[in-house]
């Protein structure tokens, strides 16, 4: 874990978060102190971090505050923070909606990527000066250093961009898996999706043309849809269209230059995730990974009878638990996102670097509607 202040009590957690959270409770009841006030003695070296003692509005109650760093353990390693992006998840975990939170102090952010400063001398996977990101969630990554286990990071190559490595943990690793886990797909093949422009969005086009299957891309409405279109086009995205355009006859030109498709990626919910089953093949998927709409998912029947489609869900959080005891599949998986970094065919999506001091102007521009471009703290 981001040790000492977020320690995480969640269902699913690995044998390491569980160890290490025992014992910095441990630590903590023995040294008679705060989680925010280790003595001298038992630190010396601080960093800043993003800290929130309760839920609510995260421009509100996220605090920038000094922090004690604990002993670097003999199994530990010491991460230089270099850049954590703001997701719509470490929003709702500070506001108390998401699926799972942390105990109370906590320290906000879930995705990143560090530079290993000094290893436990027990250590054996890692060294320093390679660049880690978290294995999974609710680690708090908004904080300049931090000491962490060895089993609770894995590392990534170095030579690729700082923000491809900073927004790599979440939505590369949700399309990958989206587009790998439940439909067959093969070249020629097409795939439709909603939140076109999202993190996972963006992901999805490109690694889907670089497997040379179709992508039918579906955003909201908007002044700038002309450029918005142009720019997913440019990623490799085979058609842009309007929500509206879904329920109009025009789609039907959509089909004329691409096959209907298998698979059907859910980003918002309501109408617009039953519009986008309405156009699935026979015995398609249609996968839920959001819900930004707020509106729950209705299936009409003839669907289910007539088209015999499967309506699944997905969470790439619990993906990684179902795999951590084995992680040559999670390595993979960033060995093939990696390469395709490096190939100039997966680009972090549009983003704006911020400094950390400046976190509330961060906040507050990634939670405008149809924000175009990823907030990413620069520690």
């Amino acid at each position: 874990m981001w040790s000492p202040l977020h320690i995480v009590r969640l269902k699913g957690q690995t044998p390491g978060l569980r160890r290490h959270a025992a014992a910095l409770l441990k630590w903590c009841r023995d040294a008679n102190v705060s989680s925010f006030s280790h003595s001298a003695a038992r630190s010396s070296k601080t960093c800043q971090a993003l800290v929130y003692t309760n839920h609510g509005d995260p421009s509100k109650v996220l605090q920038l505050k000094n922090v004690d760093l604990p002993p670097i353990g003999e199994k530990d390693v010491l991460v230089k923070l270099l850049a954590a992006p703001i997701n719509p998840s470490d929003i709702n975990m500070i506001q108390g909606t998401y699926a799972i939170l942390p105990d109370l102090p906590s320290i906000g952010g879930n995705e990143g990527v560090g530079k290993i400063l000094d290893i436990g001398k027990q250590v054996k996977s890692l060294k320093a000066g390679d660049w880690v990101i978290p294995r999974d969630a609710g680690l708090g990554t908004w904080r300049t250093e931090a000491v962490l286990a060895e089993e609770d990071v894995i590392s990534v190559p170095n030579d690729i961009p700082l923000l491809s490595a900073a927004t790599l943990g979440v939505n590369p690793c949700t399309a990958f898996r989206m587009l790998s886990d439940f439909e067959d797909l093969m070249p020629g093949d097409s795939v439709i999706q909603n939140a076109a422009n999202s993190g996972v969005g963006q992901a999805v086009i490109q690694i889907a043309a670089a497997k040379g299957i179709n992508t039918i891309n579906v955003v909201r409405d908007r002044p700038e849809f002309t450029q918005l279109s142009e720019r997913l086009k440019a990623m490799g995205a085979t058609h842009v269209i309007k929500e509206e355009a879904l329920r109009r006859p025009e789609i039907k030109e959509v089909f004329k230059s691409c096959p209907k498709p298998k698979l059907a990626l859910n980003g918002v919910g309501g109408r617009s995730a039953t519009e986008l089953l309405r156009h699935l093949q026979i015995g398609g998927s249609m996968v839920t990974y959001g819900g930004m709409s707020k509106q729950p998912v209705t299936v009409p029947v003839s669907a289910l009878i007539f088209k015999d489609v499967k309506v699944r869900g997905f969470w790439v959080t619990q993906w990684k638990r179902d795999h951590s005891h084995d992680g040559s599949l999670f390595g993979a998986m960033l060995d093939e996102l990696c390469s395709l970094i490096r190939q100039g065919k997966l680009t972090a999506p549009s983003c704006t670097q911020v400094a950390l001091q400046d976190f509330h102007q961060a906040l507050d521009a990634s939670m405008q509607p149809f924000i175009s471009s990823k907030q990413v703290l620069l520690l």
